[in-house]
């Protein structure tokens, strides 16, 4: 690398297909040791003939190799997948807002209902008393201590 592209090593190119074709062929040290390639890879290169750089990065003629081709199937079927569980996340998280909002609603109206209900019944409970009849509860009766009725639970939080 250095003969070829100088001693600043910000200069040397990431791969160099000429060279490393040249020294696969030389004798000199592994090509597959030096750019931790593969036998395979380095056959497929060798089969292709065609190599050329352009900026630092390398392409293959439209030859491709076997597995280039069996990583772009991988890729695809991950892609596929991941776009799979995207929409089904989606969906899920929608059905559970949706959820949510109709719990909501049902504690909101259950709390209203219980409100009206414990209003009438101090209504009726106060009528009873006024009107002197032989009643169970105390003259002024004000149910809680003179307190609404407490709100009711929250609903669970998912």
């Amino acid at each position: 690398m250095r003969e070829r592209h100088g001693n600043d090593p910000l200069t040397h190119p990431e791969f160099d297909p000429d060279l490393w074709m040249e020294v696969g062929s030389s004798g000199g040290p592994d090509k597959n040791q030096v750019y931790g390639l593969s036998n395979t890879t380095a056959e497929n290169l060798r089969a292709a003939h065609s190599v050329s750089t352009v900026g630092s990065s390398q392409s293959v003629s439209r030859t491709q190799s076997k597995e280039f081709v069996a990583l772009q199937q991988h890729t695809a079927q991950l892609t596929k997948k991941y776009d799979h569980l995207s929409a089904a996340y989606a969906q899920l998280k929608a059905e559970n807002a949706q959820q949510k909002a109709e719990d909501a609603q049902w504690y909101a109206q259950r709390y209203a209902q219980q409100k009206v209900d414990h209003d009438q019944l101090c209504e009726f409970v106060m009528n009873m008393a006024s009107q002197g009849g032989d009643t169970c509860a105390p003259p002024f009766f004000w149910s809680y201590n003179n307190q609404p009725p407490p709100p009711p639970p929250t609903p669970p939080l998912c």
